[in-house]
């Protein structure tokens, strides 16, 4: 269980120092292929495009969530919360394997190489790959990972509105980016934590530190996450894998057994994931991705080929974002502009969508605080001057995406 009578690995990170891996099962965990494939996956899909530093990797943001993980459960220990040696390892591995599932550039490509699939459910099943590859090893990180832990608090660490997930992702991604607004105060955080009737809680002292959290939240969402240039960034990759599909289905592109996304094509529904597939999934990176775009630079389709000689580039097109939908008569206003092409062809270099946000949800995983005189009630609560029925309602915006002049068709 928990490492003794040997010398701890480190892993020094840039955000909280060095990093200590307690148990050998962690150890083998990390050092497992389909772990560090993570090393190869960007944590902020092609934000990078906008926010040079932010290049950091998947690997890292799980290490640190771990290590959040980590020193949680140091704190509920040190306050009398009886937390089992077998209970703190599982944590840690749930929290460690929690984006294993992620694809290539993050949440970037996701939705174009396994349709209908969330990472989350890829997570689960890469999981249960490690579990028969370790034994049954995974059982209770399994059970902590899926919510179905008797121990609410155990299972709100790691999915939550202030898991560790969020508060190593936060840190970390406003400090690559560069973005001031999201570098919250973590230590504070975890150490008002407490567990009440099994559910996680948080001491009324710590109020200011969760309100930084929540508004820090909202914020890296519209400056960073929802950045309108990375989200055109992403559209165009989307549609750049949307040509190919559509050419192969034209039968004026072949895709032959050796095709690196000829495995995926065959898998239209969650229950035909097979084991060979999630595998094949699991060899892919970032660098398939850029590989790909660079073979489709030559392509004899003009607009694969100028798609993805724009993205390399970083020749992104027009965004326009605004508070209702654009409708067809808006498309169509847009595609006519571009009369050398057809709305067929239109569809690639013009396209509208949305994107939401809500900073919190005001259900039964609601943020708790507890006081001195031993009262539990929501933060909503505790701060009157925040509108958290503002906080609470899912704001959607709506995003109209053209090329900027008819020679960047």
């Amino acid at each position: 269980m928990i490492l003794a009578n040997r010398k701890s690995t480190l892993f020094n990170d840039p955000i909280y120092g060095f990093i200590v891996i307690e148990t050998e099962l962690i150890l083998q965990l990390i050092n497992h292929p389909y772990f560090q494939r993570l090393r190869r996956i960007s944590q902020m899909g092609l934000s990078s495009l906008v926010y040079p530093g932010a290049n950091h990797t998947r690997f890292e943001h799980a290490l640190g969530a771990m290590h959040v993980m980590q020193k949680a459960i140091k704190v509920l220990i040190a306050k009398g919360i009886e937390i089992s040696l077998e209970e703190r390892e599982a944590a840690q591995i749930a929290t460690l394997l929690h984006d294993i599932g992620h694809g290539p550039l993050s949440h970037a490509t996701e939705k174009a190489l396994l349709k209908g699939v969330h990472h989350e459910t890829i997570s689960l099943r890469i999981f249960e790959l490690l579990n028969e590859s370790f034994d049954g090893q995974l059982d209770l990180a399994k059970q902590i990972f899926t919510g179905q832990y008797p121990r609410k608090f155990i299972n709100q660490l790691i999915s939550g509105q202030i898991d560790v997930d969020r508060l190593d992702y936060l840190k970390r991604d406003s400090f690559y980016t560069g973005v001031t607004e999201g570098n919250i105060n973590t230590n504070r955080i975890l150490a008002t934590m407490y567990v009440k009737d099994e559910k996680l809680v948080f001491e009324s002292k710590g109020i200011h530190s969760l309100e930084k959290f929540l508004l820090a939240r909202r914020l890296m969402y519209w400056q960073v996450y929802l950045h309108k240039t990375s989200l055109a960034a992403e559209m165009i990759l989307l549609k750049i894998i949307q040509r190919f599909q559509d050419l192969v289905q034209q039968r004026k592109e072949q895709l032959n057994k050796n095709h690196i996304l000829y495995p995926l094509s065959k898998m239209k529904t969650i229950n035909q994931l097979e084991n060979k597939v999630l595998i094949h999934y699991l060899s892919m990176d970032d660098t398939d991705i850029i590989q790909l775009l660079k073979l489709w630079e030559k392509h004899h389709d003009h607009v694969l080929s100028s798609l993805s000689r724009k993205l390399l580039n970083r020749e992104l097109p027009k965004i326009k974002i605004r508070e209702h939908a654009y409708t067809k008569d808006d498309m169509d206003k847009v595609i006519n502009r571009f009369n050398e092409y057809d709305h067929d062809i239109g569809q690639y270099y013009v396209f509208s969508g949305s994107i939401s946000n809500q900073t919190y949800i005001s259900d039964e995983s609601r943020i708790l605080i507890f006081d001195k005189k031993d009262s539990v009630f929501s933060i909503a609560d505790a701060i009157s001057y925040l509108d958290f029925k503002q906080f609470s309602t899912p704001v959607t915006k709506y995003y109209l995406c053209y090329p900027k002049d008819n020679n960047s068709l």
